[in-house]
């Protein structure tokens, strides 16, 4: 059979994201003003998130309110202005907007991933800068590794010094958020082959954002192609990346820490969606001799291991994060502190990643052909799930998990551990 589909369009300037209106956007300043943000914007996505996946409608409205909640601020040091949040509110923000709409819950991660990264090796004149940025409604996305590298972390990205001055030049793909986003940060080699994260402007001449995501999963994170053409770049827009692997720190768990969230999430709404199908819709099967798909004792039992698994993946989440509580609590992270909060990251995203595939397979078992319908796009659920999961190989948790309790190899220190 031939695909037929058209590809995505080309982004276009009318794409670009508004400048936010300041005066609009929220200053929070708890936990608890965080989660209520959240649970209020998972109230407005969520009816709309099965249209938004089917049809392919970018969430640009939802973003703008997204960034007037002041939910992009959250992690900001309270020295800064910002809420300085638990990371266990952080995971819980995300699982409550995953819920609602994985793709709305997935577009922020890169925003928090980078502001994770400024607040670990930022001066504190790019710390003033950017944190005022994003307490102002400003959102941050990521050009993400390149699409035939090597491995993740090789790349042809280069930021090079030239006698007009810092020029940047490369191809990125998997950027989710760039589309959405007010500065596009990236990774790229300077002049001494030393990894730099960059912080371009979205409005930056030879920037280029093309909406050509076309997965089957996570359709509106419009998480494709930026190109860097000659870019001019200031260098006080440069972090010092190479730096990280040097030296402890919570950048990595803390951004494994969301993944794991979003894939909960998604999980917590399959399964939810799975109760309503069978109590509303599901027909018993003939033989059961039942009159309710409800009293089904297979399908109650399913239900049961659902939760059980479902509530057990939630609390190792909940545990991680409290974790790095305690790490950045104590003060200074050593590296043993980095590697325990690693091991204990990679439990939560093992379950996580489990029972968001579970749960939406199941979901379509359980409820029976009749949910398959398209009219119902209860699908979506695990092509979602098959689609994040994908992020970083779950395989690859166990192993380090298992390492590091067999033979004590600490994880390496980089986003994806």
């Amino acid at each position: 059979m031939t695909d037929t589909q058209s590809p995505p369009p080309q982004a276009t300037p009318d794409q670009r994201p508004r400048a936010p209106d300041a005066s609009r956007v929220q200053r929070l300043q708890s936990d608890q003003e965080a989660l209520d943000a959240a649970h209020r914007l998972a109230a407005l996505f969520a009816p709309g998130a099965s249209g938004r996946d089917r049809e392919r409608r970018l969430p640009w409205a939802a973003l703008d309110l997204w960034s007037e909640s002041g939910l992009g601020g959250i992690t900001v040091p309270r020295a800064y202005g910002g809420a300085d949040v638990s990371f266990t509110t952080l995971a819980e923000v995300f699982l409550i907007l995953s819920a609602a709409d994985p793709a709305l819950g997935q577009i922020p991660q890169n925003h928090f991933g980078v502001l994770g990264v400024l607040r670990e090796i930022g001066t504190d004149a790019q710390k003033a800068r950017f944190y005022a940025e994003v307490l102002s409604g400003h959102r941050l996305g990521n050009a993400g590794p390149e699409r035939r590298s090597k491995t993740i972390l090789h790349g042809q990205t280069r930021l090079v010094q030239t006698p007009q001055g810092l020029r940047l030049s490369g191809e990125r793909f998997y950027s989710t958020g760039a589309l959405f986003a007010h500065r596009v940060p990236t990774r790229a080699l300077d002049d001494e082959g030393r990894a730099v994260q960059v912080w371009v402007s979205r409005d930056a001449p030879g920037l280029t954002v093309v909406d050509d995501w076309s997965s089957f999963g996570q359709r509106t994170t419009a998480s494709g192609t930026v190109r860097f053409d000659n870019v001019a770049i200031d260098a006080a827009d440069v972090l010092p990346i190479w730096q990280l692997a040097e030296r402890p720190g919570l950048f990595g768990p803390s951004s494994q820490l969301v993944q794991a969230s979003i894939d909960q999430g998604i999980a917590q709404a399959a399964l939810a969606d799975a109760l309503a199908f069978v109590r509303e819709r599901a027909r018993p099967w003939i033989d059961s001799g039942l009159q309710k798909a409800t009293d089904d004792p297979y399908i109650i039992q399913d239900v049961g291991r659902l939760q059980v698994d479902l509530h057990a993946a939630h609390a190792v989440l909940h545990e991680a994060g409290q974790l790095l509580d305690a790490i950045r609590a104590a003060g200074t992270v050593t590296a043993e502190d980095s590697a325990r909060a690693s091991v204990a990251v990679a439990e939560a995203k093992v379950l996580t990643t489990q029972i968001a595939l579970d749960a939406s397979e199941k979901l379509l078992e359980l409820a029976g052909s009749s949910a398959t319908r398209e009219a119902h796009n209860l699908g979506r659920h695990w092509r979602n799930a098959r689609t994040h999961t994908l992020h970083d190989p779950v395989r690859w948790k166990a192993h380090l998990i298992g390492n590091y309790l067999l033979n004590g190899v600490a994880p390496r220190r980089h986003s994806w551990n």
